[in-house]
């Protein structure tokens, strides 16, 4: 069983950075491609960034590409998300997603097997 814990939420001023992380703490999720959702409240759960099990494979929804950086070290069972240049309009809860066979569906979320609890990040204006 893949268990997801993500880290590195908070506040921030905007124009401030943050940098989420994602681990495994069950099962390694190698072979597992891993993505960031956001959910700003009365809204729906949307992608952010996701990347391949290799790591070659890299999205970003357009509204944080320039801004976002993706990058896992599956040595260390992590996903990582850096997180620039922060827009008020960025404020959410971020959760990590791990799905089997995402191919380069990554926006459709029902294809990610696992969850994490999701991290509040709140950009100040």
């Amino acid at each position: 069983q893949v268990q997801l814990v993500e880290s590195g939420g908070g506040l921030v001023q905007a124009g401030g950075s943050l940098r989420l992380s994602c681990a495994s703490s069950g099962r390694a999720f190698t072979g597992y491609t891993v993505a960031w959702f956001r959910q700003a409240p009365g809204k729906e759960r949307d992608i952010v960034a996701a990347i391949s099990p290799s790591g070659g494979g890299i999205y970003y929804t357009d509204s944080v590409k320039g801004r976002y950086t993706i990058s896992r070290d599956n040595a260390k069972n992590t996903v990582n998300l850096q997180m620039n240049s922060l827009k008020p309009e960025d404020t959410s809860v971020y959760y990590c997603a791990a799905g089997g066979s995402v191919g380069t569906r990554y926006n459709e979320a029902f294809r990610y097997n696992f969850w994490g609890q999701g991290t509040q990040v709140t950009v100040s204006s």
